[in-house]
């Protein structure tokens, strides 16, 4: 796969742009976005844990932006190849959906094992777009599809029924572990017990709904014993303590929540109480507002309704940075911001390639300046406006903006620039060395070159390179390989034994790109080399 580089614009710290490119990893980058999600793989592989997007919805709006790119030759002989001859005629949903299965394919490649995304999507494409999810993510890894209120009056120029809603398809990649969301109001009133450890609510032990009988799950029906005069609950029968079972309202047995093990782990957060309408006791869970200094969370519904995830609270906002209506249905801060909760902790990269006016970038922003956290975000906006509007935004927030008081935090802006390749297939040498280095390391070991050198000696065993060895043309270890890259952009290189006697590093293979090889077959079998030759035409020198 041929990437392009991203080339630095400026950065911007303490409300000072610079153009120094800034230890920062917040990215915005200006461009096309499947190029642009090429040129993330080899940092970002396997290491994005949340993904938002909220791509162009299918209207059937033909001077959309990303209807020319399904004219581009690379996407028509790719049509030709996977669609075969029907993609000579293609519908706007056929055009949509090419748009979005490659962008898709590398958002899969992006996201981490445990990470999770969020698309936001209207009903022309919903069907279609869990189709090719399905198909990319792997129907396993569907979670949800939430229906997001946000048009309480319904679209009244829609045909037979008011549309009040978008829907939020939500996939995994395999290990995703939801963090749930943080309890909302207007469930506090129900903790009104209050003890030692705080307020809480009581929650019955007994099973309810289905699957809640004793025939149902055996193993869950089994009698709790209560001492009335001190409070004691057992497994064991005891003479005098009254025993307790899960019985149904028919009089039929029931079931427990909890299995044995369970109970006997959190007898203490039983209850028992005399139920007055049956004249009996019966077990309640105690469930506390706040456990072990930690505020309790919940699963989110299937249905987001309030009016912070609606499009007038995502237009009013907008408004706070720019006088005039810029986008037509711009998202709430509050429902990226949701989203979130759900799946980011305080170190999580979040991704955006759709990112519009910036609005996931100011959730981010927004949560680091909540709890502390060092999140960070990367925007791509092919548009022109991804610097007078999206970075804009993004400059506001972080400085402050009205009577709102800044979050803090920096970022880079990037173009996206020149291919490595050029399309006769050699090498761009325009790129510079170090994004030569950085390409053939991430095709050898799918990692970043950048940051994990040091780490790459490390886990294979060895010291780290000083100053004094370092050796130039080595890229790094991995796996007890060496690679090296001996390039020079005015000449060619040789492979030979004067390259050989410089090599300082032991490793079991050595992997070495240089232009010519001058070494035997049988000698490089009998060192364990493999010669790569660089792909650039060496006929100029």
């Amino acid at each position: 796969m041929s990437f392009k580089v991203l080339d630095h614009e400026y950065g911007f710290k303490n409300g000072e742009i610079s153009g120094q490119e800034l230890n920062s990893e917040n990215k915005i980058i200006h461009g096309d976005n499947l190029e642009a999600l090429k040129s993330l793989l080899p940092e970002y592989e396997g290491k994005i844990k949340c993904i938002y997007i909220d791509p162009p919805y299918n209207t059937g709006n033909e001077s959309w932006v990303y209807n020319d790119n399904v004219n581009d030759p690379k996407i028509r002989k790719w049509l030709g190849q996977v669609v075969g001859k029907e993609a000579e005629d293609l519908t706007r949903h056929d055009k949509w959906l090419c748009m979005m299965y490659p962008r898709l394919k590398l958002l899969h490649k992006l996201l981490a094992e445990d990470g999770a995304i969020f698309i936001s999507i209207d009903d022309n494409e919903q069907a279609n777009l869990k189709l090719i999810c399905d198909e990319i993510f792997g129907g396993g890894n569907f979670i949800s599809t939430v229906a997001v209120i946000n048009n309480f009056k319904g679209r009244s120029d829609d045909k037979y029924i008011a549309t009040a809603h978008e829907s939020l398809l939500i996939y995994q990649k395999g290990k995703f572990i939801s963090k749930g969301i943080p309890i909302p109001n207007e469930y506090l009133d129900d903790y009104k017990e209050v003890d030692q450890n705080g307020k809480y609510r009581l929650l019955g032990l007994r099973k309810r709904g289905s699957n809640a009988r004793e025939i149902d799950r055996p193993n869950l029906f089994y009698p709790i014993y209560f001492n009335l005069d001190n409070g004691s609950l057992s497994l064991e029968k005891q003479k005098g303590w009254i025993e307790i079972l899960p019985k149904l309202s028919t009089g039929e047995n029931g079931t427990w929540r909890w299995g044995r093990e369970t109970f006997v782990n959190k007898i203490n957060e039983i209850e028992v109480r005399l139920v007055k309408g049956r004249n009996e006791f019966d077990l309640f869970q105690k469930d506390y507002l706040i456990k072990d200094g930690i505020n309790k969370r919940i699963k989110p519904k299937s249905f987001w309704i309030g009016s912070e995830f609606s499009s007038e609270s995502g237009t009013l906002q907008l408004k706070t940075f720019f006088d005039q209506k810029l986008f037509q249905t711009p998202k709430s801060v509050n429902l990226i911001e949701y989203c979130l909760f759900q799946i980011s902790d305080p170190n999580s990269i979040i991704l955006d390639s759709f990112a519009g006016s910036g609005t996931t970038a100011q959730a981010v922003l927004n949560l680091n300046k909540q709890d502390g956290g060092n999140r960070k975000f990367i925007l791509i906006e092919m548009e022109d406006y991804a610097e007078s509007i999206t970075a804009e935004r993004v400059r506001r927030v972080i400085k402050g903006y009205g009577n709102i008081e800044g979050t803090g935090g920096s970022f880079n802006f990037y173009k996206l620039g020149k291919s490595i390749f050029h399309e006769d297939g050699n090498l761009n040498e325009d790129i510079g060395v170090q994004k030569i280095r950085e390409y053939i390391w991430y095709t050898e070991t799918k990692r970043y070159l950048k940051k994990e050198l040091t780490e790459t000696v490390l886990e294979s065993g060895y010291d780290v390179l000083t100053e004094e060895d370092h050796e130039e043309t080595l890229l790094g270890l991995q796996n007890n390989t060496a690679y090296y890259l001996h390039y020079n952009s005015m000449s060619a290189t040789t492979l030979n034994y004067a390259f050989l006697s410089n090599i300082k590093t032991k490793a079991e293979l050595y992997i070495i790109y240089a232009d010519n090889c001058l070494l035997s077959e049988d000698f490089m079998a009998e060192h364990h080399i493999i010669f790569k030759k660089i792909p650039r035409d060496i006929s100029r020198f």
